[in-house]
This record gives structure tokens, sequence and C-alpha cells, in this order.
């Protein structure tokens, strides 16, 4: 079985893909002196990008990890985002959290993983 990582450095992959499945490292936005509402739809794009990158898309969303900085500011913006992006497609298993992040600044980090369609 092969690994094909996309976007690595010395610390992570972006991108791996294995066994039919394609996992994301999680986003952060890189306009963190913007709103919540503008980080998470920067961040989505930024998994648009890296799903299509890899050869598949929202609609095979298997799993998603998100972290919030503030949860009660920011989860009725983070859902309104999200239930916008994902109209029309199958929604992943989710869990959303409150965490600080490692980007000062940054109001919302997520992590998909999805499958390779046939």
């Amino acid at each position: 079985m092969s690994i094909t990582r996309l976007r690595s450095n010395s610390r992570l992959s972006a991108v791996l893909v294995h066994n039919g499945l394609v996992y994301l490292s999680g986003q952060v936005p890189d306009q963190v002196d913007a709103g919540c509402e503008a980080q998470c739809l920067e961040v989505l794009g930024k998994i648009d990008a890296l799903l299509a990158e890899a050869g598949t898309e929202r609609a095979h969303l298997l799993c998603a990890q998100i972290w919030l900085t503030d949860i009660n500011a920011d989860f009725a913006v983070f859902n309104h985002v999200w239930e916008t992006w994902l109209q029309g497609c199958p929604p992943p298993t989710r869990a959303t959290v409150q965490s600080p992040l490692a980007r000062a600044g940054a109001k919302v980090e997520v992590m998909v993983s999805a499958a390779l369609p046939h």
C-alpha cells in the first residue's frame, strides 16, 4: 500500500492519501486580523483546494474536527458558514471544541478526512 504526501515539510504533510482516504492537516487562516466569518471562509477555501489537489471534494468528507478559540462567541457564526459551505453535500461526522490555537489571532482551525471517489 502506498502513501502519498502532498505539501510536506519537516514538521507535517498538508495532505496524506492512503488506501482510498485523504487526510488533511489542521487548516488555519492566514488573515488572523479578520473576524470569525472571514477566517472560516478562508479555512474552508483552503480545504476545498487541498481536497481538489488530492483528487476529491467536500461531498466525500468523512470526518471533521473543529477548534474554536471562543466557542461562546463564534460557534453560531462557524455553524452558519459551515452549513452554507456544505449545502447540497452529505454532512460528515464532526466534533467541535474550544481551545487556544498555536497561531496567534486565529479563531478557527479545521481538520478533515475524505474518501477518494471511485
